[in-house]
C-alpha cells in the first residue's frame, strides 16, 4: 500500500506487531537487515491468484522474505507490502505506518483472515487509496474504518492485530493482495481505466525515485 504525506516527525507512540514500546528506530531494523527486491506490477499474474498457506514458521528464509519486504516497502516509502508483491505465493504481508492519531504500527503477520466487524462498531469511509503495485495514481476507495485481523508471526505465535482508521484501511487493502485482488477492483470501469493511463505515464519516474531511495539507504 503507498503511503500518504507523512510529517516526518520521530516523537509519536510505537505499537510492534500490535503491543505498544517504549522507543523504536526511525526505520525498522528489518528493513536494516533486508534487500530491496523489485515490486510486482498490475498484469504480472502472481497479483492476479489467491497465495498459498504458509506452512514452515521458524525458518531462516521466512525471516529474510519478511527482512526484505520491510526493505522493499522503505526504498518505495510505502506504508504496507504483500509478499506477492516481491514475487513470492506466500499469505504474508508486513505494514510499517502512522495512523489517523500519529501512532506508528510496525509488523507482519502470515496467514491472515480478516473478523466480521458489526456494522454498529464500524463506520464506511471514503478515502484516497495507492498501491505500490499500481505506481503513481490514487483513487478514493470506501472501506470499513476498523478492521481485526487474525493469523501467525514468522515464528509461528498467534496475533491478533486491530486497526482504526487509515490502519485498517492496510491491513484490508493487504489482505486483499493475499486473494488476488487489487485496490483498481473496487472502481469503476471508466475510473480504472483512467488510474491506469495515469500509471502508464508515471510509473517510470516512480521507478527512477524508489531506486534513487534504495541507492540512498545503500541498499
Amino acid at each position: 500500500m503507498a503511503a500518504r504525506f507523512d510529517d516526518g516527525s520521530q516523537d509519536r507512540r510505537v505499537r510492534v506487531q500490535g503491543v505498544p514500546v517504549e522507543s523504536f528506530p526511525r526505520f525498522a531494523p528489518e528493513a536494516d537487515r533486508g534487500a530491496v527486491r523489485r515490486i510486482t506490477v498490475v498484469g504480472e499474474e502472481i497479483l492476479r491468484r489467491p497465495c498459498r498457506e504458509v506452512t514452515e514458521f521458524g525458518t531462516p528464509q521466512l525471516s529474510r522474505l519478511v527482512d526484505d519486504m520491510f526493505a522493499t516497502n522503505q526504498a518505495a516509502e510505502g506504508a504496507g507490502l504483500a509478499a506477492n508483491q516481491v514475487d513470492v505465493d506466500l499469505r504474508l504481508f508486513m505494514w510499517d505506518i502512522t495512523d489517523d492519531w500519529g501512532v506508528r504500527h510496525v509488523g507482519h503477520i502470515a496467514n491472515p483472515v480478516l473478523d466480521e466487524v458489526a456494522p454498529e462498531q464500524r463506520r464506511l469511509v471514503e478515502e484516497s487509496e495507492g498501491c505500490l503495485s499500481v505506481p503513481g495514481p490514487y483513487r478514493v476507495v470506501p472501506r470499513p474504518d476498523r478492521a481485526v485481523v487474525r493469523g501467525r508471526d514468522k515464528d509461528g505465535s498467534p496475533l491478533v492485530i486491530e486497526g482504526r482508521g487509515y490502519f485498517a484501511r492496510c491491513l484490508q487493502h493487504e489482505t486483499d493482495h493475499l486473494r488476488g485482488h487489487l485496490y483498481l477492483d473496487r472502481l469503476g470501469r471508466r475510473e480504472r481505466k483512467t488510474a491506469l493511463r495515469e500509471m502508464a505515464a508515471s510509473k517510470d519516474e516512480v521507478f527512477a525515485r524508489r531506486a534513487a531511495s534504495a541507492a540512498k539507504l545503500g541498499k
